[in-house]
């Protein structure tokens, strides 16, 4: 039996998705915050909040893997995980996959630490993992891309640095794969698209799809900021696009590599395809 954590968030819905497509419904469960949220999903479902390990032990009862999904909310990420992993162990869990960021134990990226520090923990355990260090979403670039469709620009702060990213769909079908296969274990994998992107080639994939000139303004980090918080951001949403917009200047999410591509099968769904239909959607 597969245990996926969080699977009504937008990841966890098309691991869920990914999953059917290779197996019965009744080897996967659904561990949720809020069980009315996942009737739709087609599997058992089992209440799990991240914040009561109470819970836990019984949404990981039986389970041979479990697929953690990290959580949402930045500073409780480590303490959620942890709860998590205890359970997984109290439940003899034999392989425990983690959706973790790139190069996690090494990189300066801005969201790294509390992956770091959960990859530590579950390397600590002895239980038998997977990490799924995946690059940044397509998906993240959806209010981008409304925006320069509505306006004929966007803005930032990144410069010529780039970013590797892939579908949601990708990363989940690759979650899939190592979670129904075999010989993944005590394994880490850098999840990428196939191609690493500027926001001048964005623009020009909107202007494209979109049929009319779209501009891309480049920022310091102070005009970014004074921007975002002109446009009504919480500081805590302005600092962190600003702090990652510094990391894909220096290049923290350009590097390309083939364990994607490798676990699905398949290339990586490309930017092009991905503005394309975001596009004709509004």
């Amino acid at each position: 039996m597969i245990v996926i954590t969080g699977a009504t968030g937008q990841l966890g819905r098309h691991v869920v998705k990914a999953l059917l497509d290779r197996l019965p419904a009744e080897q996967v469960v659904a561990a949720v915050r809020s069980p009315e949220k996942a009737a739709d999903l087609g599997v058992a479902v089992r209440k799990a909040d991240y914040d009561r390990p109470e819970t836990l032990a019984w949404a990981l009862e039986g389970a041979d893997k479990v697929l953690l999904i990290s959580g949402s909310e930045v500073g409780k990420r480590v303490p959620q995980h942890q709860a998590v992993l205890e359970a997984a162990q109290k439940a003899g869990v034999a392989h425990l996959v983690y959706t973790s960021a790139p190069k996690a134990d090494s990189s300066p990226l801005t969201v790294n630490p509390e992956h770091k520090a959960t990859e530590a923990l579950i390397r600590a355990s002895g239980l038998p993992f997977t990490f799924l260090r995946n690059n940044w979403y397509h998906e993240n670039y959806v209010a981008t891309i409304e925006q320069a469709v509505r306006n004929g620009s966007f803005a930032g702060s990144a410069g010529d640095g780039r970013v590797a990213s892939a579908a949601r769909a990708d990363y989940a079908a690759a979650a899939a794969a190592v979670l129904t296969g075999e010989g993944h274990e005590n394994k880490v994998y850098e999840l990428t698209g196939d191609t690493a992107w500027t926001y001048e080639e964005l623009a020009a994939e909107i202007a494209k799809a979109a049929g009319k000139p779209v501009a891309y303004t480049d920022l310091s980090p102070e005009q970014h900021r004074a921007a975002l918080t002109g446009a009504g951001l919480p500081e805590g949403a302005v600092g962190f696009v600003v702090a990652l917009d510094a990391d894909i200047k220096q290049g923290l999410l350009g590097e390309t590599g083939t364990d994607l591509r490798s676990l699905i099968g398949r290339p990586a769904t490309p930017l092009a395809a991905f503005v394309g239909e975001t596009v004709r959607s509004l």
